[in-house]
């Protein structure tokens, strides 16, 4: 079964906008606001406990893909993420939602930074519809882990695309 998933950001398949790029600060030579995108979905199966919502870049040159955000244990009443809910410091998360490590070291929404004139990234933002309350995980546990558990414990997924050139 597949969750539906929208976002007032950004629609499927558009490239993202200069506020949802990473910023200087992280120093991969991009300058955007490093706000995650809004998102939405709808959906879900009436024993659905929880929810996970990752943005993962495939085409990363690393072997692996690159995870830019990870959110866990988003309680099973909620239907969105608002604008900027990615960033540890605005506090706009879900009371008891759980954000755990990216590639880029720490929890927390980090924007794209594809390579200059590499072809366009694609960046999936994955809405889990999950049969657990909470994974057995921390705010240090790694994407491959996240990833395992949400293999084993998900009920539906949706996800959209939005991509990114430089």
């Amino acid at each position: 079964m597949a969750l539906k998933v929208t976002s007032n950001s950004f629609k499927d398949g558009d490239y993202l906008v200069e506020a949802h790029i990473l910023s200087a600060a992280y120093g991969f030579g991009t300058a955007g606001g490093n706000q995650s995108p809004h998102l939405s979905w709808s959906g879900a199966l009436p024993d659905t406990k929880s929810f996970a919502v990752t943005c993962f870049d495939p085409d990363a040159p690393t072997g692996s893909g690159f995870w830019h955000w990870l959110v866990v244990n988003i309680p099973p009443n909620v239907s969105e993420l608002a604008l900027d809910a990615g960033n540890p410091k605005a506090a706009k998360l879900p009371t008891g939602a759980l954000q755990t490590r990216t590639d880029f070291g720490a929890p927390g929404y980090g924007g794209p930074a594809p390579p200059p004139g590499d072809h366009p990234h694609r960046y999936l933002f994955t809405v889990f519809a999950v049969g657990t309350d909470k994974l057995p995980v921390t705010a240090d546990t790694t994407a491959a882990v996240i990833g395992f558990q949400l293999h084993f414990n998900t009920l539906a997924k949706g996800a959209i695309m939005g991509l990114y050139k430089r």
